[in-house]
């Protein structure tokens, strides 16, 4: 099982410490967070904060932490717990946090229905703000224990057919949206939500192409949970 470092725990208990965590709302068996939320997608999209991306430079998947770190203390890796959270069929190998099967029923962003098995490759867990994405778009200038929590954080995490995730790499609404149409509203929505959430920017193209998918389903509220299973998510951005 992957563990944080000790500076990173120590970072994770500061951070927990100093910030407020939000109740988690989802209903086991979506397909990712549930579309609650006390805002309209449209409107909190038109309220984010337009900027030009920072260079990528100094950027790697470390300065996000160990992935997949255990944050929420339930002695199983995030990774774990989204698989969890997102198949169904489950079933465990030793004990009860390695999920070694399941079913993706569908996949989000193809559509198609997915059978995982440990060890291959078909089942990514997606950050729906790509970690690169959000290096360029503020989180290059935040602290370590900040970046852990995004990289950890359900409201960012989806499991997804790993060759359409692969097709995304680190793309915004602007250069990539879900093959699958029909979830393209829930997937803009969740991006919104945690830019809102962690206070990073948009650029213009992004924008412009975040308010285009949402004026397609004015009533798309943003999603406000993480994981229905687990302790309620531990950060908010400050």
């Amino acid at each position: 099982m992957t563990r944080l470092r000790s500076g990173a725990v120590t970072a994770v208990v500061v951070m927990t410490a100093v910030v407020a965590g939000c109740k988690s709302e989802q209903t086991k068996g979506s397909s990712g967070p549930e579309e609650t939320g006390s805002r309209g997608a449209a409107l909190a999209a038109d309220s984010l904060t337009v900027k030009g991306r920072a260079p990528k430079t100094g950027y790697s998947r470390a300065r996000f932490g160990t992935a997949w770190a255990d944050t929420d203390s339930n002695s199983c890796d995030t990774r774990d717990d989204i698989l969890k959270r997102d198949l169904k069929e489950v079933k465990f190998t030793g004990g009860a946090c390695k999920v070694s099967y399941g079913l993706l029923e569908p996949d989000p962003y193809s559509g198609r229905d997915i059978t995982y098995r440990r060890g291959r490759s078909q089942v990514d867990i997606d950050h729906v703000v790509a970690l690169s994405d959000a290096w360029q778009t503020g989180a290059k200038y935040w602290d370590p224990s900040k970046r852990i929590a995004l990289a950890n954080d359900p409201l960012n995490l989806l499991a997804v057919d790993a060759s359409t995730n692969r097709g995304k790499g680190d793309g915004d609404t602007a250069t990539w949206l879900p093959p699958d149409k029909g979830y393209r509203c829930t997937y803009v929505a969740a991006q919104v939500a945690v830019k809102k959430k962690y206070g990073l920017w948009v650029t213009a193209a992004e924008k412009t192409a975040m308010k285009k998918v949402l004026a397609t389903c004015p009533n798309q509220q943003l999603p406000t949970g993480g994981n229905p299973t687990k302790a309620p998510e531990r950060f908010r951005a400050r």
